[in-house]
């Protein structure tokens, strides 16, 4: 019954009304032609014919093939209904043919106006060939003056409304004022403002929505296993969302030879006798891969699988494709509004960055410098002044290196084909060094990714608590933790130092952050002492379960 709704919903109510009308037309000039209700059997081969131009008619394939068809029976019938009105007298010379062609229209006018100029041709040279068929082989018409008239005239009037039909309709439509960028990126985010105040909460959050349909879709087929995918840099998928006893290593390229790739490509639900995790699974398992297709764009992949054969029969595949269509469009508002939001904040990190460094850091070393020619030109004896400009610059030293921290950790970012791990260990290593730390890693890292922005706000929290951990923790070592098992994360930093300080402003400040980005990807952030000293900061996206597959997995101190 989905199905059937689906094929209804993309049925034209004027392109039907059209045909009918013309159909209607067709087969009263043939009975006035030719007084022989049999030749109704053409029309009723066109009305056969025009059914999947009329139920299928975005239909990639079919629709074409409809309207081709169409073009055959028309001219077939074209020398049928000429040689029967010759032979009952009622048009002779072939102009019988008169009856039918006007049919010929209604495919070549579709044709143009979906704007199919290829298309269009094929179709015409298709007609020539037909009535020279129909002429010869069904009505033996074809030497006679009328048919070839009559069959030469409804050809160029063809071409015409195949190569004029767009010129017509710029004539008859008036162009649209292209508006300003500005103007129009203005306009677009006041509607996006508006429509995200008026939303409830979490529903521009993709994980939430991911979330939401794996739930939806457990209600319509229970599966062992599922996952919401969505696209990622460099041709790779990303987990939004999970459900199942164990964490899958899901196949998340789309060159691979997969069902993914497959429904990724087609934009078409595919069914499998085999798993979709890149590794392999024991006994019967039946996977389904439905394509989240929002207009023309694919934006994801739900996938489905179950540990039974056959689990997905066609009356399942159009359930579940029922309840995605829905949550497609849904999907891309979460994942565009994240898109908008990433790219305003890298933007201003950067702006941020550039003002950091042409501003106050280059008042500050030209300060420098003042200090350095004070010191300079001090007369003998003077050394209380002295002591006092070098404990100054060695101030103003100490902010230039902060300032050129804080310049590094604005322009951080991850590398779509690095990772978390990698960015966060960069971090690490550089602030390490500058404080003298001992910097130790532990990675456990997938081959999966996490979104864009939810790896972003990972490494903020990262590099806020590493930064806190040398600012103020006076420690020698740091242990940074990174595991990520999409959708699954946790990142672990933990110091040997004096212990967090609830007096101190500027910490509870960096907390307050670390929990805002935490609270905004769903995670949870936690903070513990360290025994014997020390404190440790973690933040926790989603939750662990157990991995069979391969991890890229590295345990390294730095520096031993």
């Amino acid at each position: 019954m989905p199905v059937l709704a689906s094929v209804s919903a993309r049925v034209q109510p004027l392109a039907v009304a059209a045909r009918i009308i013309m159909l209607a037309l067709v087969a009263a000039l043939t009975v006035i032609a030719t007084s022989d209700f049999g030749q109704l059997r053409w029309i009723a081969l066109l009305a056969v014919a025009a059914l999947p131009a009329v139920l299928a008619p975005d239909h990639h394939l079919l629709a074409p093939l409809g309207r081709f068809a169409e073009v055959v029976v028309t001219c077939l019938a074209a020398g049928s209904v000429a040689a029967a009105s010759d032979s009952n007298n009622t048009l002779d010379a072939g102009f019988g043919a008169e009856a039918v062609l006007p049919y010929l229209a209604v495919p070549l006018l579709t044709a143009a106006l979906r704007r199919r100029p290829t298309e269009g041709t094929a179709l015409l040279g298709v007609a020539a060939v037909s009535l020279v068929a129909g002429g010869t082989l069904v009505g033996d018409v074809i030497t006679q003056p009328g048919f070839l008239a009559v069959g030469g005239q409804w050809l160029v009037l063809g071409a015409i409304i195949t190569f004029a039909a767009d010129t017509m309709r710029r004539f008859i439509q008036p162009a649209e004022p292209t508006p300003q960028p500005y103007a129009e990126a203005t306009r677009l985010l006041t509607q996006l403002r508006s429509v995200a105040r008026s939303l409830p909460g979490a529903t521009l959050d993709p994980g939430g929505i991911s979330e939401h349909l794996l739930e939806e879709l457990r209600l319509v087929k229970p599966s062992d296993r599922a996952a919401v995918l969505s696209a990622s840099g460099g041709g790779r998928l990303v987990v939004l969302a999970q459900t199942g006893v164990e964490r899958v290593d899901w196949e998340v390229t789309l060159d691979a030879d997969s069902a993914i790739a497959d429904a990724w490509a087609s934009q078409q639900p595919q069914v499998a006798s085999r798993s979709q995790a890149r590794s392999s699974r024991r006994g019967d398992t039946s996977s389904l891969v439905v394509p989240l297709v929002a207009g023309v764009r694919t934006i994801g992949l739900v996938i489905l699988e179950s540990d039974v054969a056959n689990a997905y029969p066609k009356e399942t595949v159009g359930e579940v494709t029922w309840v995605t269509d829905a949550a497609a469009l849904r999907l891309e508002a979460a994942l565009l509004f994240d898109d908008v939001r990433s790219l305003a904040t890298n933007e201003e990190r950067q702006r941020l960055a550039r003002e950091i460094h042409d501003g106050v850091a280059q008042e500050l070393v030209m300060v420098g410098y003042g200090i350095d020619n004070a010191q300079a030109t001090l007369p003998e004896g003077a050394e209380e002044t002295a002591e006092e400009l070098r404990a100054l610059r060695a101030e103003v030293t100490r902010v230039i290196t902060e300032l050129r921290l804080s310049l590094f950790e604005l322009r951080s970012e991850v590398d779509r084909n690095g990772g978390l791990a990698a960015a966060i260990a960069e971090y690490a290593r550089t602030l390490g060094t500058s404080a003298g730390l001992r910097v130790h890693f532990t990675f456990d890292e997938s081959t999966a990714r996490l979104p864009a922005a939810t790896e972003a706000e990972l490494l903020r929290i990262a590099q806020e608590a590493i930064t806190n951990a040398r600012k103020h923790a006076g420690a020698s070592n740091l242990w940074v933790t990174c595991t990520v098992d999409p959708p699954y994360a946790e990142i672990e930093v933990s110091d040997d130092g004096r212990g967090f300080a609830d007096d101190r402003p500027d910490g509870r400040y960096g907390l307050t952050i670390m929990a805002e980005r935490a609270e905004r990807i769903r995670g949870r952030l936690k903070i513990t002492p360290r025994h014997p000293s020390g404190t440790t900061v973690a933040v926790v996206l989603g939750s662990p379960a157990r991995r069979d597959s391969v991890r890229d997995s590295v345990s390294a101190p730095e520096g031993e």
